[in-house]
């Protein structure tokens, strides 16, 4: 009898432990995978969230000089988006509209879904994603106020920085024009006081004129105001001639 035994193949218990082996590590490898695709599918959802974001209220990050120059679809129109089509296409031949403000690509509706393709939710000032099975949210303003509801104070003196007084005061027309919402101008006009100060209410984020005319010469200056969001916006004015 031969005391060597010349084994060519694997037994059945060896084949049942490879099987065993391999089972377990594509299991590992099919739950890494599937994390490694949910990571990225997070990802991509809040970079898009963060764009949808800046595309409705602009972004707070972008200057010139000193001034701020990027307030998306609200700081144009002077209103939030209908819904999200609106930052794409124009809701409604609206001449203040400068769109797009999303990039669509190969699928017009992808920049509308999450990294599951799932449509976001589009809510005052909430984005949210459903897709992952619990809620990603993006808030772009603390309240639609904060957008739409600004207030800008000024103050106005001549050359020699003297105030109106009761005789002058109407001497002066101060006006602002802003985006009213539906693709038009609002031109609104206040009322000096005695010491030169004025304000404006209801005001949306972005940039606006504010005019200055002096009513006898019909002599007009702009100024550039920027609204932000939240915030009381502030100019003191000296009028480049001597009035009164």
């Amino acid at each position: 009898m031969n005391k060597y035994h010349n084994n060519n193949g694997f037994t059945l218990v060896e084949l049942v432990i490879v099987i065993i082996i391999i089972g377990i590590i594509a299991a590992i490898a099919t739950r890494q995978m599937s994390g490694t695709i949910e990571t990225a599918r997070m990802e991509q959802t809040k970079k898009e969230m963060d764009q949808l974001a800046r595309a409705i209220a602009g972004d707070p990050a972008l200057y010139s000089g000193q001034s701020r120059t990027d307030f998306g679809y609200v700081g144009d129109v002077g209103a939030l988006p209908p819904n999200l089509d609106a930052l794409v296409q124009n809701p409604g031949s609206y001449a203040t509209w400068k769109g797009p403000y999303m990039t669509k690509g190969f699928n017009p509706d992808d920049f509308k879904k999450d990294g599951w393709n799932t449509p976001y939710m589009y809510i005052d000032t909430l984005i949210r994603s459903t897709g992952s099975g619990s809620n990603i949210d993006k808030l772009f303003a603390v309240s639609t106020a904060a957008l739409l509801n600004n207030r800008l104070e000024g103050v106005i003196t001549d050359a020699d920085n003297t105030m109106p007084g009761i005789v002058y005061r109407d001497s002066l027309i101060v006006r602002l024009l802003y985006p009213d919402g539906s693709g038009g101008i609002t031109i609104a006009l206040t009322n000096l006081t005695i010491t030169g100060n004025f304000y404006f209410n209801g005001l949306p984020v972005g940039n606006h004129n504010l005019e200055i005319i002096y009513l006898p010469d019909s002599d007009t200056v702009t100024y550039p105001v920027g609204i932000h969001p939240g915030r009381t916006a502030k100019i003191d004015i000296t009028f480049p001639a001597d009035l009164w």
